[in-house]
């Protein structure tokens, strides 16, 4: 990847089981309007940042999202399997109460290491951030100076960490509303936030 390159890193439109504030993890439920909408935004948005590969998570909300993107710029999507968002095993479909409920005091244990703390019978950041840099190392072998990558809140913190050679813990905290694009240049390590709202 050239010293010019930037990736771009972008989160699928909003869904039923956000509004719901319920953990997808790798189950799926259908983009809102607003989330459509999102799609459309990203994709105008796209045409201005000069875009000239998309590569996106296997998960139906992302492929519908880059879906939007790709047909307003008319290049093919690629789908890495590693863009997948974190799996939560036995909470995904969840709300934080029902969780709470069904697994007492588990959830609070995930702040002494946010890191290695896995969801039972799923995955755990350090988890995800080993998928991250396969995915990033597919990414800058494709040669593509202004990439965009469509994925998921989670995963995506750990792509920003690895494109910007960051420490896990300056992204662990981080948010990614649906409206917010994280460009990032890998020579430098400059990460910037880009609002398409």
């Amino acid at each position: 990847m050239g010293s010019n390159a930037v990736t771009y890193v972008a989160r699928h439109g909003q869904t039923e089981w956000n509004l719901e504030k319920r953990w997808q993890g790798q189950l799926d439920s259908a983009l809102t309007p607003a989330g459509w909408r999102a799609a459309e935004d990203l994709a105008r948005f796209a045409v201005e940042l000069r875009i000239d590969a998309i590569f996106a998570s296997p998960l139906g909300r992302a492929q519908d999202t880059a879906a939007v993107v790709a047909d307003t710029l008319g290049i093919e999507v690629a789908t890495l399997a590693d863009l997948a968002e974190m799996h939560h095993g036995a909470m995904a479909g969840m709300t934080a109460g029902e969780a709470d409920a069904t697994f007492p005091g588990l959830r609070a244990s995930r702040e002494q290491d946010k890191y290695r703390w896995r969801f039972p019978d799923g995955e755990s950041y350090a988890d995800l951030d080993e998928r991250a840099a396969r995915a990033v190392e597919e990414i800058r072998h494709s040669g593509r100076l202004r990439p965009l990558v469509v994925s998921h809140e989670m995963i995506g913190r750990m792509l920003v960490r690895q494109l910007a050679g960051l420490p896990p813990e300056q992204m662990l905290g981080r948010r990614q509303p649906h409206d917010l694009v994280y460009a990032v240049t890998p020579s430098t390590g400059e990460v910037t936030e880009l609002s398409i709202g």
